[in-house]
């Protein structure tokens, strides 16, 4: 994995496309060190996959009783016991959720593949732009598994409970033009055009001032566990202080 600062914007690379960006415990300990290091004056992040694939997802090594080298396997995980192994899936999951976190706008650039943790990663950020041979699929129920790091949440405020559930359960394949339908992705454009789309939407988020789109990043990521009363709340105190700021008083 690799990651780029240019001024406001952060561009973060799954770097391994031999293996179609397939995912492991280092990754997501990079992932979650680069999460923890995002500047303050940072204002797009962008998340995307070296060569024709986004990820692949978990690497099928860490399914195999050998599992990686230096890493514990999943059977070295049940092995030493719950909660063991829900200690590691915790700390596996701070890869998926700081994307939501930061001040930042998160965006991922999806081609090719994005299964399992490589979708989990993508339903992470705050925007999706896909090039139109993406393929999505939660594959993790046809291992016997569910989807653990945080994806099944934005999955269901994205497209709806009954949707979801069947996207979930039953791992099938959504192409690219199905979830721009269903409301996945943002936009679907042509693999060509993939970098030009991906530069005008961070030149639009970079457009206005910075403090008006954090404010409205936040508003709107939380609503979904606030009341109307409270967002309502949310949104005077937000628009007070942008009015504060506007006037030189903050």
């Amino acid at each position: 994995m690799r990651a780029s600062l240019d001024g406001p914007v952060l561009t973060v690379t799954l770097d391994r496309p031999e293996a179609r960006n397939a995912q492991t415990p280092a990754t997501w300990r990079a992932l979650a060190a680069v999460g923890e290091a995002v500047p303050r004056d940072v204002q797009v992040v962008v998340l995307r996959g070296a060569g024709a694939s986004f990820s692949a997802g978990l690497d099928r090594a860490m399914l195999s009783p050998g599992g990686i080298p230096g890493e514990p396997s999943l059977a070295d995980l049940v092995a030493a016991g719950e909660d063991r192994t829900v200690t590691a899936i915790a700390e596996y999951q701070r890869a998926f959720t700081w994307w939501h976190r930061v001040d930042a706008v998160t965006v991922a650039v999806v081609r090719g593949h994005a299964v399992g943790a490589g979708f989990q990663l993508a339903l992470a950020c705050d925007l999706r732009v896909l090039a139109d041979d993406a393929r999505l699929s939660l594959r993790e129920v046809q291992l016997g598994l569910v989807p653990d790091l945080g994806g099944t949440k934005p999955l269901v405020e994205l497209v709806g409970k009954a949707r979801a559930l069947e996207i979930a359960a039953t791992g099938r394949w959504v192409d690219a033009a199905e979830a721009e339908r269903i409301g996945l992705a943002n936009a679907v454009v042509g693999t060509d055009a993939l970098d030009d789309a991906v530069g005008d939407l961070v030149a639009s988020l970079l457009a206005p001032p910075a403090g008006a789109v954090r404010a409205v990043t936040s508003l709107l990521r939380d609503a979904a566990t606030r009341t109307a009363d409270e967002q309502l709340a949310a949104e005077r105190t937000a628009q007070a202080a942008r009015l504060r700021d506007l006037a030189g008083l903050s």
